[in-house]
């Protein structure tokens, strides 16, 4: 197995202190921010209710059709919440991307985040302003108050002919890479 772990250096107390999200899923959210360029995309990752794993990508669509702000379509996310009711999961990830600054969330991502009343989810931004990087960084936003967390990702396939790349963040303190050759 292959990981990245990219360290922002908080801790959450009772919260999950780093995201791990499968890179297949990293992938399918970078894809969905990049194909919805110049607009904001946005979405979910459910998993098991309690599990604080997120397992099942959910792209969404921005009802704003913003290159500025995000809005969940009302009826959309009502039958995605109603899907993750019936399969007993929750959102492990909420995220949404910026197009033009970077990934930090802005006052009215605060704002959406309460209103959202989902203070267990991991809050992934993606910066797709700059088209030959992919920035991502993760949050917890809790009361208001925000907060950046690691990232891991898992199960990362690594070509020894092309390598691609992403920025996590602008201030990590620690990167660890660990690569096993026929893993």
């Amino acid at each position: 197995m292959s990981a990245l772990t990219v360290e922002a250096g908080s801790r959450l107390g009772t919260l999950g202190a780093v995201l791990s999200i499968d890179a297949a899923i990293l992938d399918a959210i970078v894809a969905h921010a990049r194909r919805d360029h110049p607009d904001e995309a946005c979405g979910i990752v459910a998993g098991p209710a309690g599990s604080d794993t997120p397992t099942r990508h959910v792209a969404m669509r921005n009802a704003a059709r913003s290159m500025t702000f995000f809005e969940l379509d009302s009826m959309e996310q009502l039958r995605v919440w109603r899907e993750m009711d019936d399969a007993d999961e929750e959102p492990v990830i909420i995220y949404h991307s910026h197009t033009a600054t970077e990934a930090h969330p802005s006052r009215t991502d605060i704002g959406i985040a309460s209103a959202l009343g989902e203070p267990g989810a991991h809050y992934l931004l993606v910066s797709t302003r700059d088209p030959e990087k992919t920035e991502v960084r993760s949050f917890r936003i809790v009361d208001g108050a925000v907060t950046e967390e690691p990232v891991a990702v898992v199960n990362a396939v690594v070509d020894q002919h092309a390598v691609q790349s992403y920025l996590f963040g602008q201030s990590p303190t620690t990167v660890d890479y660990e690569c096993r050759a026929g893993s």
